[in-house]
């Protein structure tokens, strides 16, 4: 996983804009600042299924210096990580609770999903959240 720095800007009246130094044309935009890390990755999943090849991120210090003058008027920075999607499943052995296996298997029927894909959902979910 690499996480790609983002600039957040907001002008008075004004949805969150974000966009990426080292993303051409990837951009996002959230209302609440809770769903800026949420919307820019699915704005980077977008990106990359477009994208030839792997970009590799700045570092925080070389993005600092590229938007200097966006921040020194109010814009920051976030850590948005990005999960490649290779497409090859793979298989994991996890150990648990009996209670918390049998929680995640209601869950997941609930959803209509498997609970590979549930678990899979979970995490990205927790990914892209703890960043936020």
């Amino acid at each position: 996983m690499k996480y790609f720095y983002a600039v957040v800007h907001k002008d008075a009246d004004s949805a969150f804009g974000v966009h990426f130094p080292d993303l051409p044309g990837c951009f996002s935009a959230a209302d609440e600042v809770e769903q800026l890390v949420p919307n820019a990755c699915e704005a980077l999943e977008l990106w990359f299924e477009d994208a030839d090849g792997e970009v590799e991120p700045r570092s925080v210090e070389a993005i600092r210096q590229a938007v200097a003058e966006e921040l020194a008027v109010g814009a920051f920075l976030i850590a948005v990580p990005h999960i490649r999607r290779t497409g090859k499943q793979v298989r994991a052995n996890i150990s648990m609770d009996r209670g918390m296996l049998d929680a995640i298997d209601r869950a997941a029927a609930e959803r209509h999903l498997t609970r590979s894909a549930f678990l899979a959902d979970a995490a990205r979910n927790e990914i892209e959240q703890r960043r936020a």
